[in-house]
């Protein structure tokens, strides 16, 4: 499934892992548009969501692709685009879907660990934030840079990878940093990446390992990996990546473990709709 490919530029040094693909893995018919997953740390299950057409809720599985659980929120899914978690086990859920970047009621939502295994609807707490370089709702077409598919939690902070809708810079991300608590904040930019200008290299997924040394972006076309960065300047440093040789609406990616990536895709008219998992080097 997949091939070899080395990059060099400048003086960062690029990569390639050889990883192994489980393909077949078919993921539950409810989750025929899922967006996002997460494994929380020493767990042995994935949580997932849909995209905006289905309700507020998340859907817990297991790495066969069973279904265990449903766990429904007291929330809205306008556009749930991705989910991370933090060390303490605490779920964050991004409604930050713009792709028409005019809203102005982006959200994420938080789902303590202790409402994890509820069989009653949880109440959700919302940590509201605003772009801080977004002045037009929308603005206009070159500056288009205010969807968002991706994000992570790092050091008691959220860090969001946008999505371009702007044509032949639909590879460009800009990082954003908010603190994961409750309230409303301003989303501080504090850097930004060109991963290619065509459609398959918009920024659809992310996450960190959990000793924090290394940050997994997915693409349609790639995994890209970061690693020997300073601080939260993600992208500096060494990175390599990953070629899909298959090509569908990938959506999804966490850290399995140090050495294993789980990728999701969409259910598209038959093709995807399944989990992948791929070894890396640690």
């Amino acid at each position: 499934m997949i091939k070899y490919t080395y990059l060099f530029l400048f003086v960062l040094t690029v990569s390639c892992q050889k990883p192994d693909v489980h393909t077949g893995i078919d993921l539950p018919k409810v989750l025929n548009e899922v967006s996002g997953n997460e494994i929380i740390k020493n767990s042995n299950q994935i949580w997932m969501h849909n995209d905006s057409g289905d309700e507020a809720r998340i859907y817990c599985v297991n790495y066969n692709g069973k279904l265990i659980k449903k766990l429904y929120l007291k929330a809205k899914n306008e556009d749930w685009e991705d989910i991370t978690s933090d060390k303490k086990g605490n779920l964050y859920i991004g409604d930050f879907g713009n792709n028409n970047n005019d809203r102005e009621d982006l959200k994420i939502y938080l789902v303590p660990s202790s409402k994890l295994n509820s069989d009653e609807e949880v109440k959700a707490k919302k940590i509201k934030f605003k772009y801080e370089d977004q002045k037009d709702f929308p603005p206009k077409k070159k500056k288009l840079f205010f969807d968002c598919e991706a994000f992570f939690h790092f050091n008691g902070n959220l860090y969001l990878f946008t999505k371009s809708r702007v044509k032949e810079k639909h590879g460009t991300t800009n990082v954003y940093r908010i603190p994961a608590v409750e309230g409303k904040h301003k989303a501080k930019k504090i850097g930004s990446f060109n991963f290619g200008n065509e459609f398959y290299h918009w920024v659809t997924g992310a996450d960190i390992r959990d000793d924090g040394k290394q940050i997994a972006i997915l693409t349609q076309k790639n995994i890209w990996l970061f690693t020997d960065f300073k601080g939260d300047n993600f992208f500096n440093g060494t990175r390599s990546k990953i070629s899909f040789k298959h090509s569908t609406q990938k959506e999804g990616v966490c850290y399995k473990d140090d050495t294993t990536l789980v990728v999701t895709d969409e259910n598209d008219h038959g093709r995807g709709g399944n989990l992948y998992e791929f070894k890396i080097k640690p």
